[in-house]
């Protein structure tokens, strides 16, 4: 029977989970999967979802490949519709058998739009279409729409990225990737969540170093010169912290080397100064390193972890935070990224709780910046002071005014730091409940 086109549905079983789980690999898949069958590929979309999942689509000029899979059962559903003589769609399919490394599967064939019951309207005039990415020498441009997506049960953060992945190594303390997105650059993603992009790099890493910094040298009339700092492995925090010049010492403890690698090769900009003679970076647990430290070490402690999770899970601990305020001297300053009160709104809470029991309620202040490629937006700092001062009043404008147009800052300047203290009511009342 003659048809327009074959259909056949697909059901890959016993696929390898990682490629499952990699929307780059699946993505390389189904298009060199249809243009080895002989078709002419036109575009793919494909998002990968956090933390199991990719769906995708290859448009052909002879219709489609589309596939969703689910990395956890080490499944995959696939989609091969190809029209006329010219594609055969089973090739396609013994290509990506291989290409998943399935050991089972299951495949069912339709014909579709069977031409003994179709015709041909005689008065319909069909005007074909143009194809803005066609050249008649080389055929059709491929537009890669590849998606990274960043998301909870709840929400989601999305970011077209070109398909390329410059960096991914996996070890036993989390997947390290470098990705080179569409519109914010380079980004470094850790367990895929966004950890940050060249784009707007510089809100966090001059919101988690210059309030601390310039509170400090308010209130003590001096620079901190013994800074630690924790996790902070694509070089960013150091990189600010460097440019005050009092510093004698920064301190680095990063647990996965492999963030340090990757961050030093692919986002230079960020990670330009762990040559610098004043940096000191340690490849271990910054858990284990605070409850060792000496009592009355460091001025500022600065904790730029992840998300609550893995390796830094132990970074929103009680333990942790009374080893990291005995580590600091009298007047010292310690802060760290609070996650986001639309976003880990739990975790949020909790954080500051933890740290008014270790410190007190007077000695905790919470920031909030934007953060536009971390979840919601709306990301948050806690600052802790062992000491009886007031970041915000105590605050010598005119120095943090002088520091931030020397260094040409993109983000933090005198005014920001004091509005970054002004709490949205609802976040007051989730603080104070």
């Amino acid at each position: 029977m003659k048809a327009l086109g074959r259909h056949i549905l697909v059901e890959f079983l016993n696929c390898n989970a990682d490629v499952m789980n990699d929307v780059t690999a699946v993505e390389n898949a189904m298009v060199e999967a249809a243009q080895i069958a002989g078709a002419t590929v036109i575009n793919s979309t494909f998002h990968h979802f956090s933390p199991y999942g990719v769906s995708g689509v290859v448009v052909i000029q002879e219709s489609h490949l589309a596939i969703h899979t689910w990395p956890e059962y080490r499944y995959a559903a696939v989609d091969l519709f190809t029209c006329g003589d010219s594609v055969d769609p089973w090739v396609s399919f013994e290509f990506l058998k291989k290409a998943f490394s399935s050991s089972r599967y299951s495949a069912l064939e339709m014909n579709r739009g069977s031409t003994h019951i179709l015709k041909k309207g005689d008065a319909v005039q069909v005007k074909p279409n143009d194809a803005e990415n066609y050249d008649p020498k080389k055929g059709f441009k491929i537009n890669r729409n590849v998606w990274f997506t960043d998301k909870d049960e709840n929400q989601a953060l999305s970011l077209r990225y070109t398909g390329e992945v410059l960096f991914d190594e996996r070890n036993e303390f989390q997947r390290v990737r470098i990705l080179d997105s569409i519109s914010y650059g380079k980004m470094l993603t850790i367990d895929d969540m966004v950890m940050c992009t060249e784009r707007d790099e510089f809100h966090y890493h001059e919101m988690i170093t210059h309030p601390a910094m310039q509170a400090f040298e308010s209130a003590t009339g001096k620079t901190a010169k013994q800074v630690l700092v924790i996790g902070g492995g694509d070089g960013g925090t150091i990189r600010e912290v460097c440019k005050y010049p009092g510093l004698e010492k920064v301190t680095m403890v990063e647990i996965d080397e492999a963030v340090v690698r990757a961050c030093k090769l692919h986002l230079p900009g960020i990670a330009r100064e762990f040559s610098n003679p004043k940096v000191n970076l340690i490849i271990g647990d910054g858990i284990k390193f605070v409850s060792e430290a000496p009592a009355d070490s460091y001025d500022l402690i600065i904790v730029d972890g992840s998300d609550p999770a893995g390796p830094a899970e132990g970074l929103f601990t009680k333990d942790f935070y009374s080893n990291c305020k005995k580590a600091l001297k009298d007047n010292g300053v310690l802060i760290t990224q609070g996650e986001s009160p639309m976003f880990h709104s739990e975790t949020f809470v909790a954080l500051n709780k933890c740290l008014k029991q270790v410190f007190s309620t007077q000695q905790v202040h919470t920031l909030l910046f934007h953060a536009t490629t971390y979840p919601s937006g709306m990301w948050s700092l806690q600052m802790a002071i062992k000491g009886q001062y007031n970041p915000v009043t105590d605050l010598k404008k005119d120095s943090a005014a002088k520091f931030s147009k020397f260094h040409q800052l993109k983000y933090y300047n005198e005014d920001l730091h004091s509005a970054a203290f002004a709490l949205p009511t609802f976040v007051q009342k989730m603080l104070n409940a």
